[in-house]
């Protein structure tokens, strides 16, 4: 999904914001999604995803970083703002969870699965 993310040629994706979260090796192994031009990451690769680990919202030329109190989408917690994508990748690093990553093949509830059996 990164090949894709990165050769897109839509305006709703901000170029920057994706070549900053690619150059992490710690979200490069994570599966990239966007909702909303959001840059979201998942532990799975499938959907149902994983909202465990932070987004970035591009607003009015600044990136808002959010996280979940839970698994529920519909929960969203402020974690910060930051000036250009780089600051904003940052804060998602600094908020990854324990033993995130490499994604995995499948949906949050067989992530589950393995982590709760």
């Amino acid at each position: 999904m990164w090949t894709v993310y990165r050769q897109a040629t839509a305006s709703s994706v901000d170029h920057g914001l994706i070549e900053a979260a690619y150059a992490e090796p710690e979200l490069r192994v994570l599966f990239p999604y966007q909702s909303h031009e959001s840059l979201h990451f998942s532990r799975c690769t499938r959907y149902p995803y994983t909202h465990d680990v932070p987004a970035i919202v591009p607003v009015d030329g600044k990136y808002r970083v959010i996280g979940r109190t839970a698994r529920s989408p519909h929960r969203p917690v402020d974690i910060g703002w930051a000036d250009n994508p780089r600051d904003a990748v940052a804060l998602v690093l600094a908020r990854l969870p324990p033993g995130c990553g490499p994604a995995v093949v499948g949906t949050a509830d067989d992530l589950d699965k393995e982590e709760c059996p």
